[in-house]
C-alpha cells in the first residue's frame, strides 16, 4: 500500500516537470503583438540579470508562486530556458488563473554570442 503512494508522488512530480503541457506554442519574439501579451522571464536571475529580455518582467520560476500577484491579468507569453521551466511555469501560471498562450527557449550560449546585435535567437 505504502509502495503505491510512494509511486503516485513520483510520478505526480516526474508528470509536472517533465511531460510537455498542451496548447502553449513556441513562438518568435519578434511575432509578439506587445500591446496584447504580456512577456515573463522565468529564467534564473544569473541569465536574465545579464542579458535581459526588454519589456519582460523578470520572475524566476523559484519565485513564481509567491509573486504571481504581480503579473497583469492578460495574456503571457514566457521566456524560459528550458523545456522544465516551460512546463512547471506554465501549470502554476495556469493553476492561478493566466491565460499562457507561448514561450520562447532562449539559450544563456545564443545571448553571449549575440549581444552585440538586438537579435536573439530562439529554439522552437
Amino acid at each position: 500500500m505504502t509502495l503505491k503512494i510512494l509511486a503516485a508522488i513520483v510520478a505526480s512530480i516526474f508528470y509536472r516537470g517533465y511531460f510537455s503541457v498542451f496548447g502553449v506554442h513556441c513562438i518568435n519574439l519578434n511575432d509578439l503583438n506587445l500591446d496584447k501579451i504580456k512577456v515573463i522571464e522565468l529564467r534564473n536571475y544569473n541569465e536574465s540579470y545579464k542579458n535581459p529580455i526588454k519589456g519582460a518582467l523578470i520572475i524566476p520560476i523559484a519565485y513564481l508562486k509567491r509573486n504571481f500577484i504581480e503579473i497583469p491579468k492578460r495574456e503571457l507569453h514566457l521566456i524560459v530556458s528550458s523545456p522544465l521551466e516551460k512546463n512547471i511555469g506554465v501549470r502554476c501560471l495556469r493553476k492561478k488563473g493566466f491565460c499562457v498562450v507561448g514561450y520562447t527557449f532562449v539559450n544563456h550560449q545564443q545571448l553571449i554570442s549575440k549581444e552585440n546585435s538586438l537579435k536573439i535567437e530562439i529554439n522552437c
